[in-house]
């Protein structure tokens, strides 16, 4: 039993009181019934879980975990390892895209360190972690979400190699033909996507005869793949909303699915990226992206985009009248 097993017991349930009077107004709000109906269920989503009938988002807050992983050693990725310390680099300085869009959203971002410098186990042969490694990434992640006082948490990750990992958990926990999980990343080319999937199959193979799903995340997920499980999980139990990113973030919730099937019911998906795999596994999550503009940059950008449209979600509910106000 890991740490993050414990974590997916005595979850909270969201408000559902809360949710349904704001499901209740949205009927009566002064627009066409339905007119706005997806909108409408994501502020109800978001007064559930913070336990109020008037929704508003006031303080969201992005993480992003960052690590290296030992599976880019066989070149499955466009760019070299040595990438993901220098972005986390830019993360601290401002620099990056996430900070740009979280500046837009009027968002707070920290960027964690997890793993960079320090890669995981080459998952085609070994272990990614140990169960100390994978016990002390997650109680990284925990302190981490724990320390926020957010009202709304996006999620993001770093580190090159890091969609073949996404996809070895895919094609590990949801089946299907392999290939079918197995993306171009950044943008390798014709012999890099060959050797990506080898690497899934290699990895496949070779922990054949593991059922647990958070067995699995730690012999094939890297470093900051536990982490955003553990985050998601710690966000639960204080019943912060969560945002997700990309194939990445997919891939490391869907063992929390396996052992809980309600354990991301507090969580909404920002966007839908350009890596094919990620349709796959948002259907296999019951999850339906508020964008799809065919984003593949990860660092949870897509679901930082998201967060103006939530914010505009919850104003439609609160800052309009129903007809009966409006003509009282």
């Amino acid at each position: 039993m890991t740490l993050l097993h414990d974590c997916l017991i005595g979850l909270p349930s969201c408000d559902a009181d809360a949710r349904d009077a704001i499901t209740a107004r949205a009927a009566e709000i002064l627009r066409p019934s339905g007119a706005l109906a997806w909108l409408d269920e994501t502020a109800a989503w978001i007064g559930g879980w913070h336990g109020t009938d008037r929704p508003v988002i006031e303080r969201p807050a992005g993480v992003i975990f960052a690590a290296d992983h030992g599976v880019a050693q066989a070149d499955v990725s466009a760019y070299p390892s040595d990438v993901t310390a220098s972005m986390l680099q830019a993360y601290s300085k401002g620099q990056a895209t996430i900070n740009a869009f979280a500046r837009a959203a009027g968002a707070d971002l920290v960027a964690v360190d997890v793993g960079v410098g320090h890669p995981t186990g080459d998952i085609r042969t070994e272990s990614a972690m140990s169960p100390e490694r994978f016990d002390s990434v997650v109680q990284i992640a925990i302190d981490t979400i724990d320390a926020l006082d957010c009202d709304l948490l996006i999620l993001g990750e770093m580190g090159i190699g890091n969609t073949t990992v996404a996809a070895a958990i895919a094609a590990s926990l949801a089946g299907g033909e392999t290939a079918s999980w197995v993306g171009r990343g950044t943008g390798v080319d014709d012999a890099g996507l060959a050797r990506k999937r080898k690497a899934v199959q290699q990895t496949q193979r070779r922990i054949v005869g593991i059922t647990d799903p958070i067995e699995i995340l730690r012999e094939v997920g890297g470093a900051e793949l536990a982490a955003l499980a553990a985050a998601t999980m710690a966000a639960r139990n204080r019943s912060i909303p969560v945002v997700l990113d990309g194939y990445i973030t997919a891939a490391s919730v869907l063992p929390l699915v396996m052992v809980e099937p309600t354990a991301i019911d507090h969580c909404i998906v920002g966007h839908c990226s350009a890596e094919p795999g990620h349709r796959k596994l948002l259907e296999r999550l019951g999850k339906r992206p508020l964008l799809d503009l065919d984003m593949r940059l990860g660092e949870g950008s897509g679901a930082m985009a998201a967060v103006p449209l939530i914010r505009m979600a919850c104003a439609g509910i609160t800052e309009v009248p129903t007809f009966g106000e409006f003509f009282a």
